[in-house]
């Protein structure tokens, strides 16, 4: 099991994401963006953003995130629309993966929160092309 801390900085985010992603380990990823704040996503990211880590983190966020915190899942897919390399991953995406956004963001308007509204939920759509 992968050892997750918060990163300081771009480079440890991109190493951890590597691990993340070379295990494919969806749970270590839940653990990292849970202690990451979400404005700092595109920031830790650079110009890193891949359809592997994008799609990971859909995963991750839908399986281990959406249960526990609604509010955080929504922060995390607004900021990573503000993320370097978001419209070029966005349409490179495969018919699937699209499915699995829309389906997160559905899942999002049955888990109501506090932290966004339908109109908020709408209007991420748009970003996310849906």
């Amino acid at each position: 099991k992968l050892t997750i801390s918060e990163p300081c900085n771009a480079y440890d985010f991109g190493q951890l994401m590597n691990a993340v992603n070379a295990s494919k380990d969806k749970a270590a990823c839940a653990d990292l963006l849970s202690i990451t704040d979400p404005k700092r996503l595109p920031m830790l990211l650079s110009n890193k953003l891949e359809g592997e880590i994008f799609s990971i983190f859909i995963q991750s966020l839908e399986l281990y995130v959406l249960g526990k915190d609604p509010g955080l899942v929504y922060q995390h897919l607004f900021y990573l629309s503000k993320a370097e390399r978001f419209k070029v991953v966005l349409a490179l995406l495969s018919k699937d993966e699209k499915e699995q956004v829309h389906h997160l963001l559905d899942l999002l308007s049955e888990n109501q929160s506090h932290q966004y509204s339908p109109e908020d939920l709408d209007s991420l759509k748009r970003v996310y092309e849906l």
